[in-house]
């Protein structure tokens, strides 16, 4: 906490910290804590985790901007700049973060990946746009009172989910918020869809990557089960996945089995080592 007692919170994004959804949150968190900005100097879209080695940092109105992706900005924030913080959050993103495999890509939910291996709760923030994807999602504008929905929601869980005891099970969560219709969306807990749209087609000489998965939301017509982060946005309301950080493991009796006949199919000594 803060001297005065109110939580501090270090923000980040990867749409590079003059961007509107950023200006929002700072604005959104400013009103229950003390908020320092350790943002991207330009935007770092969908680099995932990726580290930079080294960066320089430039003092801002708001904070800090790191020539670096987010999980630098993560980084050199709760090593280096504000190590007393309390929480992190990255956002808002123009944009939803939503479904599995989409984790791993994004840089607003890599940040809060970053802060979870630090033990520090952390949410990622994301506002859902009707825009589809390429050029037409490029060209649509998003100002900060579109934000509106999704900063409530990550104001509030900022404010009260640490003291209810979410982040006791819970590394980080990653919500996102359909486009504001005029009225507050309710908030749903929910888990990542597994659906997966991506197709590649040759064109001559290139390949083009697609994501069917946006048009599908623009039309409403996702086939994601009830409970998933996609069904609830398409549904209009807010959704919040609690997540872990690490990647999970079991045991499989299957690899077990090949690592035991490993030894004798190799020709290799068991009780080496």
């Amino acid at each position: 906490m803060s001297r005065s007692g109110e939580p501090r919170f270090l923000l980040t994004n990867d749409d590079g910290i003059e961007s509107p959804g950023f200006r929002a949150l700072y604005d959104a968190l400013s009103s229950i804590g003390e908020v320092i900005a350790v943002a991207p100097a330009d935007d770092r879209s969908s680099v995932g985790r990726s580290l930079s080695g080294h960066v320089t940092v430039e003092d801002h109105e708001l904070g800090y901007a790191i020539d670096g992706t987010p999980a630098d900005c993560t980084v050199v924030g709760l090593e280096s700049l504000c190590p007393d913080v309390d929480m992190v959050l990255a956002g808002c993103n123009k944009g939803a973060n939503l479904g599995a495999y989409v984790l791993g890509r994004s840089g607003t939910v890599s940040a809060a990946v970053e802060a979870a291996f630090f033990d520090v709760p952390a949410i990622a923030v994301s506002q859902y746009v009707p825009a589809g994807s390429g050029e037409a999602y490029r060209e649509f504008e998003v100002t900060e009172d579109d934000y509106r929905e999704v900063t409530r929601a990550a104001r509030y869980l900022a404010e009260h989910a640490e003291e209810a005891g979410v982040f006791d099970t819970a590394e980080y969560l990653n919500v996102n918020a359909p486009w504001p219709d005029g009225s507050p969306a309710p908030m749903e807990v929910t888990r990542p869809s597994t659906l997966y749209e991506m197709t590649a087609e040759r064109d001559g000489d290139a390949i083009v990557l697609r994501d069917g998965i946006w048009e599908r939301m623009k039309e409403g017509s996702v086939p994601d089960p009830v409970g998933t982060d996609r069904r609830a946005v398409v549904e209009g309301r807010v959704s919040v996945s609690p997540l872990t950080a690490p990647h999970t493991t079991r045991h499989h009796d299957a690899l077990d089995a090949l690592a035991e006949s490993y030894a004798d199919e190799e020709g290799i000594d068991g009780n080496a080592g």
